[in-house]
């Protein structure tokens, strides 16, 4: 049996997410990208999740006052109780024809978790295209790498000189 691996919401931007020029405020968007990948992390592990960490994020594109915003999670990656989600923002003006542009783009990572708000396993992914294997192995190289970055400022801080007055 195949994991879903993709969700798609959806939302209108309301004056109330927005500053004075009619932007929508990073936050908001952040805020929708989060919750977007909760549920793309929680329908593919059945368990809750928590966000453990986001990658960069950089606005290509204003985003205003009653634009449809279009937030897409897909599971790139799934480590033992991990699970990176690329998380994209099309912003579609609805009063013009354009086709929807990409507004931004970042990686979050999600941790499953148990009952007792312990991390949990989640089931490994079934990797059916050769796109999906090579994004797969991006996220586990992106992965390792963190895991290092993490044993690295563990290992300096062990190491720092603690003075006691």
């Amino acid at each position: 049996m195949s994991r879903k691996t993709k969700i798609i919401t959806s939302q209108v931007m309301m004056p109330n997410q927005t500053n004075p020029n009619g932007n929508v405020h990073g936050g908001d968007i952040m805020k929708m990208m989060d919750s977007t990948a909760y549920a793309a992390a929680r329908k593919y592990s059945g368990t809750n999740v928590v966000t453990a960490r986001v990658d960069e994020l950089e606005f290509h594109l204003p985003i205003m006052i009653g634009d449809l915003v279009i937030c897409t999670a897909k599971i790139v990656y799934v480590g033992s109780s991990s699970m990176e989600i690329f998380v994209t923002v099309d912003v579609d003006e609805l009063d013009n024809d354009r086709d929807p542009q990409r507004a931004l783009s970042a990686f979050f990572t999600m941790v499953a978790l148990d009952r007792n708000a312990r991390p949990t396993h989640v089931p490994p992914m079934v990797l059916e295209t050769p796109e999906e294997q090579t994004a797969f192995e991006e996220g586990k190289r992106r992965h390792e790498m963190y895991k290092e970055r993490k044993k690295q400022r563990a290992q300096s801080k062990s190491n720092e000189v603690k003075i006691v007055i």
